[in-house]
């Protein structure tokens, strides 16, 4: 069992930085890959970055390729998203998951933490 729980999330503006955070419990973490998704009003979850277990493999999407950039602390049983060149588009609550691998698909993800709001002003 893995409990999820993100930080760092709030109101910018364009062109800012925000640095999300997902602490998880459990010593099991470093096993799992992870994964930071987010969902924006009336949109469905879309996944925006994976990391598998050692750190040595990262996945993104498009929207947020040479913007973002997901890392991990295993000592610490965290796994964070950096977040630079924000837009307003990229408004929405964001979700870190874990899994057993790094894939796009939300259903392959077996935990989830509760979201944290990224609000980004014009």
């Amino acid at each position: 069992q893995v409990q999820l729980v993100e930080s760092g999330g709030g109101l910018v503006q364009a062109g800012g930085s925000l640095r999300l955070s997902c602490a998880a419990s459990g010593r099991t973490f470093s096993s799992y890959a992870m994964g930071w998704f987010r969902q924006a009003p009336g949109k469905e979850r879309k996944f925006i970055a994976g990391i598998n277990w050692s750190g040595g493999s990262t996945s993104y999407a498009d929207s947020v390729k040479g913007r973002f950039t997901i890392s991990r602390d295993n000592a610490k049983n965290t796994v964070y998203l950096q977040m630079n060149v924000l837009k307003p588009e990229d408004t929405a609550v964001y979700y870190c998951a874990a899994g057993t691998v790094v894939t796009t698909q939300s259903p392959w993800y077996n935990y989830w933490g509760q979201g944290t709001q990224v609000t980004v002003s014009s």
